[in-house]
């Protein structure tokens, strides 16, 4: 008798942290152990697809490290259109100024216009622990700066 196996990937799909859990305004901790990341970034992504989010953030599937994932390829006339994880990120700059509305998996069924520096620098580590420095601007940025906002504990809404 022959047993056939099946593979799939548990917990592919994670579930997302809403308004009122209190790790959502909890500062996260800075990552050390890069062991497990390939696999939790797979994670943060795939529940950022499912769920038709454009970013995320650690906090926001229960974990309090210093992790993010973004993807602007939906948008409709976004040239900037590839994946990124940024582990340990920091901005270490800012430029400009722009208003845009914003929304929140977290916070759902709600949008605002917020005000955000246009351009950031980000200073952070990509999963292999190497160090970058690298200038993001326009919807990325956006992006970025909203996720680093829920790894330092605060909510878009904050701003209101």
């Amino acid at each position: 008798m022959k047993i056939q196996t099946q593979t799939t990937k548990s917990n592919s799909i994670l579930s997302i942290v809403k308004y009122g859990d209190p790790i959502l305004r909890r500062k996260v901790e800075d990552i050390t152990d890069f062991t497990s990341l390939p696999n939790m970034t797979e994670q943060m992504f795939n529940t950022m697809y499912e769920e038709s989010g454009i970013g995320l953030a650690a906090n926001q599937v229960g974990w309090s490290l210093n992790i993010l994932v973004l993807d602007t390829s939906s948008i409709e006339g976004e040239e900037n259109n590839k994946p990124y994880s940024f582990i340990n990120s920091k901005i270490i700059k800012t430029e400009g100024e722009i208003v845009l509305e914003e929304g929140c998996l977290s916070v759902p069924d709600i949008r605002a216009d917020i005000n955000r520096p246009e351009t950031i620098i980000l200073r952070y580590q990509d999963l292999d622990q190497n160090f970058h420095e690298n200038i993001f601007t326009g919807i990325v940025s956006r992006v970025i700066q909203h996720e680093l906002d829920h790894l330092q504990g605060k909510l878009f809404i904050d701003y209101l």
